[in-house]
């Protein structure tokens, strides 16, 4: 069902609150059936043009709106409705509001031909502005999206949401059919399809949205709250070195395979505010990874993280690192911190993985966090094995389980190579110092946060206190100076596995 831009507007915002910044459009060039279509669309849509803009209130939270009309010539676009949305996206950059868009259009208004054709340009170009600036720029996406605009400003959002079952695409199955002589394959281009894809982040009806969106402005607000659960109690305190033999580290290394033991969706349940991610928003998934907007005991931040309950016996590919940079450009070009979970039986390896870059992509997830513009977070939660955990580890702050590991081969691997068997297994864990104990002491790891005895049998206690502790630490990272916090990063990896001085 199509949704005309007033009534989006008035399910989005607050009762009363929009105030439009339109003024009369632009005049330009119009041969006479135009302007008789021009005048007609009017009559028909009751809007001047394509488009409505302006400002309302979102649960209180004062936001910028840009909202098409499909009811206006098909949404298209042409110079006057780019104008319109170009004056407006500039407006709330000056303002410093966040930018709520709802496109929905068959694209260019071809009744201006190709100048038309490149408003999508300037329009571009506005919203990258916006958001280098650092203000968000969520996405609703109403049936139908098509061409340009879909191909443009409905691709831009930090986040993007789609009305249920709307037709979205770049080519138009009518444009289709005129061209090639045969229908468009169905279900391809329909907004479910699109998030199963790793598209777009997520299909709702608009009263859905407004919470949705309520929340992510809320943690991309960049606000700390005051957030004391009863669970803190619970908290604890950090671990020292412990144990560093042969049977402690490969009890380690079974405990963390556990299939009971608490994961990231665990973690997750207790915090605040989550906002769902999907996807690299690229037409790529990965089921073995989870990101998200959260607080964790108040401190907004984008995470990231290997899902233990995705595994299924499956290894990360390369769509999931592509995943990870996207959370890692969301989080520096919002001013987030980041955090990072790991939690990984290792990269993928096979032939789909090779032609899809993975060695590439896990090197580009290397130099992007060591350079990273942000606070950043690393949390060893369970296995950490190869190139998969290494990917997620370079930050400015690395915790670790008691029971977590971190190695470049499972120690049966490492054992296969240097002995020829997997019985070697516990000695080499031990020799290749992968508990968590022994990398707090090699200075890979600043911080244990304890199980009692084993996450597994304590599984809401040990999530609520590594959340505590990630809190703790997101609090700390926020008081230090962020050029001190880059210069430190790269002085720890650079000095790693030095003798002391």
């Amino acid at each position: 069902m199509r949704i005309s831009a007033r009534e989006w507007l008035g399910q989005l915002l607050d009762a009363e609150s929009f105030v439009s910044w339109d003024r009369p459009p632009l005049e330009v060039a119009a041969s006479p059936r135009y302007r008789e279509d021009l005048r007609k669309a009017a009559s028909t849509a009751g809007t001047d043009e394509s488009v409505l803009t302006g400002e309302g209130l979102l649960r209180g939270r004062r936001v910028a709106v840009i909202a098409c009309e499909f009811g206006f010539l098909a949404g298209s676009i042409g110079v006057a409705a780019a104008e319109r949305i170009v004056a407006a996206v500039e407006r709330a950059t000056e303002l410093g509001l966040p930018l709520v868009a709802s496109p929905t259009s068959g694209g260019t208004r071809m009744q201006e031909g190709t100048v038309a054709f490149v408003q999508m340009v300037k329009i571009a170009g506005a919203v990258a502005a916006h958001k280098a600036a650092g203000h968000p720029y969520l996405v609703y996406l109403r049936d139908p999206t098509m061409g340009g605009v879909f191909a443009s400003w409905g691709s831009f959002g930090h986040m993007t949401f789609a009305q249920p079952g709307a037709l979205i695409g770049f080519l138009g199955p009518r444009v289709y059919k005129a061209l090639y002589g045969k229908d468009f394959p169905e279900g391809v281009q329909v907004a479910e399809n699109l998030y199963h894809r790793g598209v777009i982040d997520g299909v709702m009806p608009v009263h859905v949205f407004r919470r949705i969106a309520h929340r992510a402005l809320s943690v991309l607000s960049g606000e700390v709250r005051d957030e004391e659960p009863a669970a803190t109690r619970r908290a604890g305190h950090a671990a020292t070195a412990g144990e560093t033999t042969a049977d402690a580290a490969w009890r380690s290394v079974l405990a963390s395979r556990r299939s009971d033991r608490p994961g990231l969706r665990d973690l997750l349940r207790h915090v605040t505010q989550r906002v769902p991610l999907s996807g690299t928003g690229q037409g790529e998934t990965d089921r073995s990874v989870v990101h998200a907007l959260a607080r964790f005991r108040g401190q907004p931040c984008v995470v990231f993280g290997h899902d233990r309950a995705g595994w299924l016996g499956e290894t990360m590919g390369p769509a999931a690192l592509r995943e990870a940079r996207r959370s890692m450009a969301l989080a520096e070009e919002l001013r987030l911190p980041l955090v990072l979970v790991i939690d990984t039986v290792g990269a993928a390896l096979s032939k789909e993985a090779e032609e899809r870059g993975l060695a590439p992509e896990i090197a580009r997830c290397i130099a992007d966090l060591v350079t990273l513009d942000t606070p950043t977070i690393s949390v060893l939660l369970g296995q950490g094995t190869g190139g998969g955990a290494l990917a997620l580890l370079p930050a400015d702050r690395v915790l670790a389980a008691t029971n977590a590991w971190l190695a470049p081969l499972p120690p049966e691997g490492a054992s296969a190579i240097v002995f020829r068997d997997t019985e070697h297994a516990p000695e080499l864990a031990a020799a290749q110092r992968i508990s968590a104990p022994a990398l707090l002491a090699d200075g890979i790891v600043d911080r244990i946060v304890p199980e009692h005895p084993d996450a597994a049998d304590e599984p809401v206690d040990f999530a609520c206190r590594m959340v505590a502790a990630i809190g703790a630490e997101l609090a700390l990272l926020r008081t230090l100076p962020l050029h001190d916090l880059e210069r430190a990063r790269r002085g720890r990896y650079r000095r790693l596995g030095l003798p002391a001085a």
